[in-house]
């Protein structure tokens, strides 16, 4: 039985009841997971109040600012992690960002600075949020990560997106070698396309939906409430022999040719 009571989980990247974070929050405290959440802060509040609202009924026990492009707000939330927790279980690692004009075009014409920006949120912010969990994983965690076929694949619109989500996945790896005699175990999980206010960026999403829905093996792509599932399960005991990989929760069009 999948079981979480018990564990302190912390959830990144939630946004709106759409996010891919949201649906793995759900799923986590549907499973007996203490949670810690954290959003960006804005100078109006207007996401604190957004998310605040969104995640009360899972009743969060840490609720605080986190922009990884800080340092002081990274070091803040693990400090108050070990002050209010004592030590982590669960890190959920839902952060990407791109600048819009970096998404389509030519790929050859990607500005430095949105080169930089993009690897900076998306991948290297999984790096900075492990280094940050590790001390506090005191008797083991998870680590997990959301990833996309454009890591592999070159998919219209994704552009620098596509080498972030490449840096990501092998960022897994080698964090997966280094903490895994800590039992701290680290995953991706490459999600289908799913309509959330970050894929909104992405030119011609609804598309791409549907050319999922026509090709994939289940003639459908999938929902937040499903890669939460295979989140509550690649943090739970049941996948205690699971580190380094991606696992494809995308109703199986990444095995597809055409």
């Amino acid at each position: 039985m999948l079981d979480l009571t018990g564990k302190n989980a912390l959830v990144t990247g939630i946004a709106n009841n759409r996010s891919i974070a949201w649906g793995i929050a759900q799923q986590l405290h549907k499973a007996g997971a203490n949670l810690g959440i954290t959003y960006l802060s804005d100078e109006k509040g207007k996401m604190e109040k957004k998310v605040a609202e969104l995640v009360e009924p899972l009743n969060p026990t840490l609720f605080l600012p986190c922009n990884v492009q800080n340092d002081e707000e990274i070091k803040t939330t693990f400090e108050t992690i070990q002050d209010k927790w004592g030590s982590l279980d669960i890190l959920i690692h839902c952060l990407a960002f791109a600048q819009k004009d970096d998404l389509s075009g030519d790929f050859s014409q990607t500005s430095r600075e949105g080169f930089r920006t993009a690897l900076e949120v998306s991948t290297y912010s999984l790096v900075q949020l492990a280094g940050a969990a590790k001390p506090l994983m005191t008797s083991g965690g998870s680590i997990v990560t959301l990833t996309y076929l454009g890591s592999i694949r070159a998919i219209p619109n994704y552009n620098v997106m596509g080498v972030a989500k490449a840096g990501l996945e092998a960022s897994v790896r080698y964090l997966a070698s280094e903490l895994g005699s800590a039992n701290i175990r680290v995953n991706a999980i490459s999600a289908g396309p799913i309509r959330t206010l970050a894929s909104s960026a992405v030119g011609g999403i609804l598309d791409m939906i549907h050319h999922v829905e026509e090709v994939a093996p289940l003639r459908r792509t999938v929902t937040q409430t499903e890669v939460g599932n295979a989140a509550a399960f690649l943090c739970s005991d049941l996948a205690s022999g699971i580190t380094g990989q991606v696992l494809y929760v995308d109703a199986g069009y990444e095995i597809m040719g055409m």
